[in-house]
């Protein structure tokens, strides 16, 4: 016997943000012409986000945060050996919010970031080139945040599945994991309407649009030909 654990728009939005963060990460270490590259990875990565906040809160049960949300309760259950619930267990539930905290600081902050030589975010003419250097310290520090929660979260997927019997790749590949055999009971997802699915994909794609300065003026037009000097 099985049970549907993670919806489809959830492992979705697992796998490319995993992938998209691969992507930032390399071509940001690489800078120069792959900057352009990196600038549409943080773009799509905010997008992910914005969507996984949306359905966070309308999505199926187990993607659901309140359904996961670490409480002190539900962690001290969890060290004494008495949670036995389905979803993200109480510690895999902080790393993923402190994954999606520092992911979402490191695209808003890249926004308005600069490197000195030729790349500029989208919104760097809405901060002053001070706060915009900040910012991009902090975005460059990020890195290395972001580096050690992946590399913890991996780890933590390994230790379940190899050391715990506990595959916990397979379901959100395929959605379905087996029943519990202890007793417990436990259900499948249920919820994640198609309306919610849509508002996500709107919000998202209205984030990514803004976020590329698509509600800035339009810079002016470059001057006539005649007006230009003759060397």
């Amino acid at each position: 016997m099985r049970i549907k654990v993670w919806d489809l728009p959830t492992r979705v939005f697992h796998w490319t943000l995993f992938l998209a963060v691969i992507a930032a990460v390399l071509t940001g270490l690489q800078g120069g012409n792959w900057m352009l590259w990196h600038e549409r990875a943080g773009l799509l990565i905010l997008g992910l986000l914005v969507f996984r906040l949306i359905w966070g809160l309308l999505g199926s049960t187990y993607a659901r945060f309140a359904q996961f949300f670490p409480t002190p309760r539900k962690i001290l259950a969890y060290l004494r050996g008495h949670w036995h619930e389905e979803g993200h267990n109480p510690l895999g539930a902080l790393s993923v919010f402190a994954l999606l905290l520092v992911l979402l600081f490191q695209a808003v902050s890249g926004l308005f970031s600069n490197d000195d030589i030729a790349f500029n975010g989208p919104l760097y003419a809405l901060v002053s080139k001070a706060d915009s250097n900040g910012l991009s310290r902090l975005h460059r520090q990020g890195l290395w945040v972001i580096l050690a929660l992946v590399s913890l979260h991996i780890l933590a997927v390994l230790y379940y599945s190899l050391l715990r019997r506990n595959n916990l790749i397979r379901p959100m590949l395929t959605g379905w994991k087996p029943a519990p055999q202890n007793g417990a009971h436990a259900s499948s997802a249920r919820g994640g309407p198609l309306w919610a699915l849509l508002l996500g994909l709107l919000l998202s794609g209205l984030a990514v649009w803004a976020a590329n300065g698509g509600l800035l003026p339009p810079p002016p037009p470059p001057p006539p030909a005649s007006s230009l000097p003759s060397w």
